[in-house]
């Protein structure tokens, strides 16, 4: 059993006097693929934003690991955990390398030039997001699926144990989006990286994750492994989808197929 990395108890949170998720327990576990699943609006972002600290909590604890987030010194938490938010935004006229750099914040001092360790980590990350021929060209220049790319670069340049992903194949034609799943589960695998994802798409979730959260209305109403929790009747409750569920004949994983549309 994978301990957790990271661990939320009574969490509440909320917005303008509104309470969009109430006193929920949380559990990630570290080493996994975990996607987070439910309709929109349903507090999926909020809570992705919450456990990697930049929501408030109103109520209950969260912790990293051991230690309680709300004590951590944010350049020490920027060390352990990295978030791409869905629409990340940056001048059009940083080249790659330059935004990539970006991600070595917490390690560099104020108004010195990088360190020869931020350059090689910034090579690094080039190197496992297959941007490297593309470090000196524009942003502006970049396709969508390039541009993903260099903001995932960006974010591996933390050198974090745990990345957050809000909705990132968002904007993705179909092919970059399995090319980025296929690269995020290789650095889960490879490097041992806690990956916590929201995803809209079913069968990608399948796919890619090891453990899913499923949500309704602010409340986590189920959560396993894709075997254990695929079933129609769980997909009807959450996203009122008439469907079957059958394995996938290449992959293994579960396979939902839609059969009357939503209700």
């Amino acid at each position: 059993m994978n301990e957790d990395a990271i661990r939320a108890e009574g969490l509440s949170v909320g917005y303008r006097g509104q309470l969009l998720i109430e006193r929920q327990d949380v559990a990630i576990p570290a080493g996994c693929i975990t996607v987070l699943l439910g309709a929109n609006g349903c507090g999926k972002s909020t809570l992705l934003k919450t456990l990697a600290g930049l929501q408030p909590a109103r109520e209950g604890r969260i912790r990293i690991g051991q230690e309680e987030l709300a004590a951590i010194p944010g350049r020490r938490l920027a060390r352990r955990l990295a978030f791409l938010p869905q629409h990340p935004a940056a001048p059009d006229t940083l080249t790659v390398a330059e935004l990539v750099m970006m991600g070595r914040y917490p390690y560099r001092r104020p108004l010195l030039p990088p360190a020869p360790a931020d350059h090689g980590a910034v090579a690094e990350a080039l190197r496992q997001t297959d941007m490297a021929p593309l470090a000196e060209r524009r942003l502006s220049a970049l396709s969508g699926g390039q541009r993903q790319r260099a903001w995932l670069a960006m974010v591996l340049a933390q050198q974090t144990d745990i990345l957050m992903l809000d909705e990132p194949t968002s904007y993705l034609d179909l092919s970059h989006q399995y090319e980025l799943l296929n690269l995020l589960r290789r650095l889960n695998r490879e490097q041992d990286k806690t990956l916590v994802l929201v995803l809209h798409d079913l069968n990608q979730a399948f796919e890619f994750a090891d453990h899913l959260i499923y949500m309704k209305q602010g409340r986590l109403v189920a959560e396993g492994s894709p075997a254990q929790t695929a079933t129609p009747e769980l997909v009807d409750a959450i996203f009122g989808l008439h469907c079957d569920i059958r394995p996938h004949p290449q992959a293994g994983c579960p396979l939902l197929i839609p059969l009357a549309g939503c209700r």
